[in-house]
């Protein structure tokens, strides 16, 4: 008898593990699909009139991750090759010594990018976020998207999702290691599951204004 309930609850736990794996790749798996026909390179991608780049973090000295400096450059790059000819910086300013879009804004100004064609959104505190503002405050109706392949698929869904017709282009100037390749992966399963959960489910509200389009 006790071997009998050891058995059950081992092929429940199974049986749980598989459900839990399935719910957490087959959104990823879906989404990757839809967006891989709309994700190019810096050289094929068909132009548009803006950029949007994610925020990505800052070091203890204010400057941006060396993740958030590949999709400046990126951006740059779309820039100088004239597939745009704006570029929203889209970040995190929570408190007053956390200031993402600066730091996005002053290393573009480092690499050339004129001041006038930068336009800085300070409440960009999720991907979420930043694809809703990009639609309702900055009335962005199509853009190019900049960041890293893992998190490409996501962005370009949530901004498709909320209004911007979005084309994807890779950030990848810098290597990372198969360990931090990893884990941010790991990390987007969960962060999917949150994206499709907002859209479809919670449709949350971000911090929003008075509209301020990009001229």
């Amino acid at each position: 008898m006790f071997k009998k309930i050891i058995k059950f609850i081992w092929k429940l736990v199974i049986n749980l593990i598989v459900i839990a794996l399935f719910v957490l790749i087959f959104p990823q798996l879906i989404i990757i699909t839809y967006t891989s026909a709309h994700t190019f390179t810096v050289k094929n991608v068909p132009s548009d009139r803006v950029a949007i780049v994610f925020g990505a973090g800052l070091r203890y000295d204010g400057a941006p991750t060396p993740i958030l400096q590949d999709r400046v450059q990126t951006a740059v790059q779309l820039y100088e090759k004239g597939k745009v000819s704006k570029i929203l910086m889209s970040g995190d300013n929570s408190f007053v010594d956390y200031n993402e879009p600066e730091a996005m804004r002053q290393y573009a100004l480092s690499l050339g990018v004129p001041d006038e064609d930068i336009t800085l959104d300070y409440a960009g505190r999720r991907t979420y976020d930043t694809c809703y503002r990009a639609r309702y405050i900055f009335q962005v109706e199509s853009a190019i998207l900049v960041t890293q392949s893992f998190h490409l698929p996501r962005a370009m869904f949530l901004c498709d999702s909320l209004g911007v017709a979005s084309k994807g282009v890779q950030a990848n100037n810098i290597y990372f290691r198969k360990v931090s390749r990893l884990i941010w992966n790991t990390r987007e399963l969960f962060a999917t599951l949150q994206a499709v959960w907002d859209v479809y489910v919670a449709k949350p509200l971000p911090i929003l204004g008075e509209p301020e389009p990009i001229k």
